[in-house]
């Protein structure tokens, strides 16, 4: 796999730091979570937690004790990266910060994924995926109808950090393969959503204007329709939806053929496509009373065929049973829990054709690498490892 022969000390948590250290894992990098135990409440091996740590090793290490950071020290000396997603000054505390392990290995890539930077007079503030997209402007851009605030109900801010420090890694270890020297990344998830906003921050930037919610409107050029709109009821599921973008003149003559030709269409005032904008209204209102009539499957399938883009508004059911593209291209992983049970993963995006990523195991139990990894890796012989249990270091 293309990231064989390369060890990461993790020691990240919740979700953004995570998914960074699963994109790797998923590659074939040896990742070894070092945390807690006990950890967190819920089961680890279903769920978001069993998605989040697929394919990773995982170790007990008490790092309120010294022998305990010992361990963790020794094993960043035989590791190529050490990732975390604390405040800026855990790693500092703990003697794992950069200029530490420098000292104990000079090429070591340490990535410290925090929530606004190491430097800034906000280096220090507490924040989850919620309060990034609150400063970074998300939530105000995202808004109900009345214009109150309402942010994402998922954290995009843990996918973008998440998928933002994976980036960084490897351009880490394409900069030590070319150089042989080591860095510190100071990666600040805040910086990494502001860079997602889109047309409102050049707008900001470039024209200065204030921001209201975008709501349904097109963002990247003028579009009518361009929404979504209600549809049929799939069985007892009367929350059916299709969104529609028809950008061009000549998506709006394939657009009208699809759906029928009707008599409306060819008003005066849907003529041009500013004068649509300019009736949008309207021209939404004669959009819904045909969709309505239609089931979303049905209607994305008719447009899309005459070359408008169309899709449904998928929920849960649509994109885990229903959908043929994710079955197609083998989107949900399977893995094998240790009481025999089966349980379905997010799959690897990326197709390669020579090196492809796998779902191979399990998220592991906290603590069941330890054997192998202060073990075998780390040399520490079975009295050691009983001393560093009795001393409070270890959790077996």
């Amino acid at each position: 796999m293309p990231l064989t022969g390369i060890r990461v000390l993790d020691f990240t948590w919740v979700v953004a730091g995570p998914v960074a250290t699963r994109i790797l894992a998923d590659h074939g990098a040896e990742v070894i979570k070092l945390e807690r135990k006990p950890g967190p409440p819920g089961d680890r091996q279903r769920g978001l937690q069993g998605d989040l740590h697929r394919n990773k090793l995982s170790i007990a290490v008490n790092m309120a004790n010294g022998r305990g950071i010992e361990v963790a020290q020794r094993l960043a000396a035989k590791s190529d990266l050490v990732m975390d997603n604390f405040s800026a000054r855990v790693m500092r505390g703990w003697a794992m910060d950069y200029a530490s392990l420098s000292k104990i290995k000079p090429d070591i890539i340490c990535i410290s994924m925090s929530g606004l930077g190491h430097v800034g007079p906000r280096a220090s503030y507490v924040s989850y995926g919620p309060t990034l997209q609150a400063l970074s402007g998300f939530t105000r851009l995202m808004a109900e109808e009345n214009g109150e605030p309402a942010g994402y109900g998922y954290s995009y801010a843990d996918m973008a950090g998440g998928y933002t420090g994976a980036l960084a890694a490897l351009i880490a270890l394409w900069h030590r393969r070319q150089t042989g020297r080591g860095q510190f990344v100071d990666l600040s998830q805040f910086e990494a959503l502001v860079s997602l906003v889109g047309p409102a921050l050049l707008d900001i930037s470039v024209n200065g204007r204030v921001q209201s919610p975008p709501g349904y409107n097109s963002q990247e050029m003028p579009a009518a329709p361009h929404g979504v709109y209600r549809c049929r009821p799939l069985g007892d599921d009367n929350d059916r939806w299709l969104a529609i973008s028809v950008r061009t003149q000549p998506e709006w003559e394939r657009f009208i053929a699809a759906i029928g030709s009707p008599g409306w269409a060819h008003n005066p005032e849907f003529r041009t496509l500013f004068m649509r904008m300019r009736k949008r209204e309207q021209l939404d209102m004669h959009v819904g009373s045909w969709a309505i009539m239609q089931t979303a499957e049905h209607a994305m399938e008719l447009l899309q065929g005459a070359g408008v883009a169309a899709g449904l508004v998928s929920n849960a059911a649509d994109i885990c049973a229903r959908d043929a593209q994710l079955q197609a291209r083998s989107f949900w992983g399977t893995v094998t829990l240790p009481d025999g049970r089966r349980s379905n993963v997010t799959g690897v995006p990326i197709k390669m054709s020579a090196t492809p990523g796998s779902v191979r195991t399990p998220s592991p139990l906290i603590g069941s690498s330890n054997d192998y990894v202060i073990g075998e890796l780390l040399g520490y012989s079975s009295a050691e490892r009983e001393q560093l249990i009795a001393a409070g270091a270890i959790w077996p």
